[in-house]
């Protein structure tokens, strides 16, 4: 099977594309959310930045740090902004490595449209746990990801680390 029928995900994407105004902007809108409402994806609010699991994972843990500030330039960040960034990492892939025992990490960005960004207009970094043979025949034959534990728990076995911090 070379494609798997996922309308729903064209509705979540085309809810914010072409929105370059933050009253549009699936991350300005979250950021705004109470993190203890059950349906909230984020996790944890920075000074500069905020934490939230990613709607549609590339693995269980998948989650994002992503600046309150709506930009899309690498280099407008601010040296604190990436400071807290690089803090708020090293703090996921501690907890992520309690909680989950991942074998490593893929961590970065998709900088613009053309580079595979889903939400080009707020930049946002990407953590991923990774686990020795994750790649199995679902994905390679069925191109289809298995996501074993709730999105939800997740994030809050997540969260409750973080408070320990």
């Amino acid at each position: 099977m070379e494609k798997l029928w996922s309308p729903w995900r064209s509705v979540y994407i085309d809810s914010f594309k072409d929105s370059d105004e933050n009253s549009g902007c699936v991350f300005c809108k979250a950021q705004d959310e109470e993190i203890n409402k059950d349906e909230c994806l984020v996790f944890y609010k920075g000074k500069l930045n905020f934490m939230m699991m990613n709607l549609y994972p590339y693995n269980n843990g998948h989650l994002m740090i992503i600046p309150y500030r709506h930009i899309s330039d690498y280099n407008e960040l601010t040296h604190d902004e990436l400071n807290e960034i690089t803090d708020l990492n090293g703090k996921a892939i501690k907890v992520l490595k309690k909680i989950m025992s991942p074998h490593g990490f893929n961590f970065g960005a998709n900088i613009g449209q053309a580079a595979g960004a889903g939400i080009h207009t707020h930049l946002h970094f990407h953590l991923v746990p990774r686990w020795n043979g994750d790649t199995n025949f679902m994905p390679v034959l069925g191109n289809v990801k298995i996501i074993s534990q709730d999105l939800l728990e997740t994030k809050n076995k997540i969260m409750e680390e973080f408070s320990k911090l």
